[in-house]
């Protein structure tokens, strides 16, 4: 028997990779002193925040079926489980999963760490698809996969300026 989760547990989970990418950039913001990449780097704080957003709103738009627990977990460890694997495998705002900024990066470094992390969350968010029954919101993935991957395009367009 697999395991399966909610769109709206995989939602849960998306919010905190958000929530630790507008950390990452705000991080970097505040280790570098020009003031045009910092804006930038601001700026893209702001773009994780305005996905947060997005991703709350569409939770909420959820359907009482696509919220639906699919498995049997009388003590929420499910719940658990997914903050792990957010914090573990979505490397939004980190190097890596377990590696912060140093503070010595450059912002090409810097641009070319949140491209991967990007890159590694659609990975995560298309290997969670399937986890997610078609009756239980499957096609909202769908979308959160969209929202990251036009974030890929952002990141790699400044990527190219710097």
């Amino acid at each position: 028997m697999g395991i399966n989760f909610s769109a709206d547990e995989i939602f849960e989970m998306a919010e905190e990779i958000e929530r630790n990418g507008a950390k990452f950039y705000r991080q970097a913001a505040e280790h570098t002193s020009n003031s045009e990449q910092k804006k930038m780097l601001g700026d893209m704080a702001v773009m994780e925040d305005g996905h947060l957003r997005i991703f709350e709103l569409m939770r909420k738009e959820l359907s009482e079926l696509e919220k639906e627990v699919t498995i049997f977990d009388p003590d929420n460890e499910a719940v658990l489980y997914l903050q792990t694997m957010a914090d573990a495998r979505g490397s939004e705002g980190r190097i890596s999963a377990g590696q912060e900024l140093t503070g010595n990066e450059s912002m090409r470094e810097v641009l070319q760490i949140a491209v991967n992390s990007e890159k590694e969350s659609v990975l995560f968010y298309v290997g969670l698809k399937n986890l997610v029954p078609p009756k239980a919101g499957r096609d909202k993935i769908k979308r959160i996969i969209a929202e990251e991957m036009s974030h890929i395009t952002t990141l790699l367009e400044k990527l190219k300026k710097v």
